[in-house]
C-alpha cells in the first residue's frame, strides 16, 4: 500500500508542477489532493521518493519538483490516457478531411498538433521508401523533354525532367506503351523496389524503347535519394516563446536542435520502431538523446500504413519541456496520427 500511494503522491506532484509551474511542498498536497494520510506521511513519502531520484528540490527552503526519471515512472504508470472529446475528434477529422492536397494535409496535421498541446509539432511527410506506387505518368514536355511524374499510394507527387535525345522519335503510341508497361510492373511493389521491376522491363520492351526504359527507371531511382526524399513540417514553433514553454538552457539550444530536421527525422523514426513500444512513445529530457533537447520531451506516433508489410508510412510528434501535459500531449499526437491515417489516399 505504501507504493501505492507514493505514486499517487507523485502523480500528484507531477499534476501540480505542470499546472502551475512552482514546486510542490508538503502543504499544498495535502489541501489540493484527497491522499487520505496525514501531512506527515505525505512528507514521509515525498523523502522516500526523493531518496528513489524521482522528485528533488531545486533550491533550500522549496518544494519539490519531478526529476526526468520521475515522470519516466508517472507516464509508464499513466491508467489511462484523457481521451479528447467527441466535438474535438470530430474537429480534427473535418479539419484534416478538407486539405486540397498532401502538402495542405501535412500543414493542417502540423497546426492540429500545435493547437491541441501548445507545443512545438513535428510532421514527417510519406516516406517515399514506404510507400507504394500509384501511378506513373510519362508527359512529353516539348520536343526533346519528358516529365516524369510518380504518384504514390498516400497521395504524394514527385515530378522530374528527362531529357530525351531529339533523333529518338518518341512518339504517343510508344509513350503510351512504355508507360504501361512501366505501370504494371510497379502493380503491387514499394517504390525502392522498383529499379529491379523497371530493369526487367527495359530488356522486354522493343530494342529501340530500352535506353528509354532505363533512364526513367533511373529517374525514378534519384526521387529516392536520401538526401531529398525526407520532408518534414514543423509548427507551432512561436509556442516557445509563451511563458509556460520556460526552458532553464534557454531557447537558443532548442531552436538549433529543431532546426537539424535530419536530425529530428531520425529521431521520430528511432522512437517509432522502438520494440515493445505502443501507439505512442515518449521520450523524456536526456532520454532523447540530443543536447539542445534535453529539458525537452518528445512524444511521437506513426500513421498510415504501408501497402506490403503493415507498417507505419510517416511519423508525427509533439516537443516540449519535460514539464508537460503528457496525458493531453498522448492523446492529442495518438488522435491526429490516427485521422490522418484515415483521410490519406489509401
Amino acid at each position: 500500500m505504501s507504493e501505492d500511494r507514493r505514486l499517487e503522491v507523485l502523480r500528484a506532484i507531477v499534476e501540480d508542477y505542470v499546472a502551475t509551474q512552482e514546486p510542490v511542498g508538503s502543504r499544498v498536497l495535502t489541501e489540493r489532493h484527497r491522499l487520505g494520510v496525514s501531512p506527515a506521511t505525505i512528507r514521509n513519502d515525498m523523502a522516500a521518493l526523493e531518496d528513489a531520484g524521482l522528485i528533488a528540490q531545486p533550491h533550500t527552503s522549496a518544494g519539490r519538483i519531478p526529476t526526468d526519471k520521475g515522470y519516466r515512472l508517472f507516464v509508464d504508470r499513466l491508467a489511462e490516457v484523457r481521451p479528447l472529446s467527441s466535438p474535438q475528434k470530430r474537429a480534427i477529422e473535418t479539419f484534416l478531411s478538407q486539405g486540397v492536397d498532401l502538402d495542405d494535409v501535412m500543414g493542417r496535421a502540423g497546426r492540429l498538433i500545435a493547437q491541441l498541446t501548445g507545443q512545438v509539432a513535428v510532421v514527417q511527410y510519406p516516406s517515399l521508401r514506404r510507400s507504394g506506387l500509384r501511378h506513373l505518368e510519362l508527359v512529353p514536355v516539348g520536343a526533346d523533354r519528358l516529365l516524369v511524374v510518380v504518384i504514390t499510394d498516400t497521395g504524394r507527387v514527385e515530378q522530374r525532367f528527362l531529357e530525351v535525345p531529339a533523333d529518338a522519335d518518341i512518339d504517343d503510341g510508344v509513350l503510351a506503351e512504355l508507360r504501361t508497361r512501366l505501370n504494371a510492373a510497379a502493380a503491387g511493389k514499394r517504390l525502392v523496389d522498383l529499379p529491379e521491376s523497371f530493369a526487367q522491363v527495359a530488356t522486354q520492351v522493343a530494342p529501340a524503347l530500352g535506353p528509354l526504359a532505363r533512364r526513367v527507371a533511373a529517374t525514378v531511382v534519384d526521387t529516392l535519394d536520401e538526401q531529398n526524399e525526407e520532408r518534414i513540417v514543423l509548427a507551432g514553433t512561436a509556442n516557445l516563446a509563451r511563458a509556460t514553454m520556460r526552458f532553464e538552457q534557454g531557447l537558443q539550444p532548442v531552436l538549433e536542435a529543431l532546426e537539424e530536421q535530419v536530425v529530428l527525422l531520425g529521431l521520430l523514426t528511432e522512437m517509432a520502431l522502438e520494440p515493445g513500444v505502443g501507439p505512442v512513445t515518449v521520450r523524456i529530457g536526456h532520454e532523447v538523446g540530443l543536447e539542445g533537447l534535453v529539458e525537452a520531451s518528445v512524444v511521437t506516433s506513426g500513421y498510415g500504413t504501408s501497402s506490403d508489410d503493415g507498417d507505419a508510412v510517416a511519423f508525427l510528434g509533439s516537443i516540449g519541456p519535460t514539464r508537460m501535459d503528457y496525458p493531453g500531449t498522448i492523446a492529442a499526437v495518438r488522435a491526429v496520427a490516427r485521422y490522418l491515417s484515415r483521410v490519406l489516399p489509401s
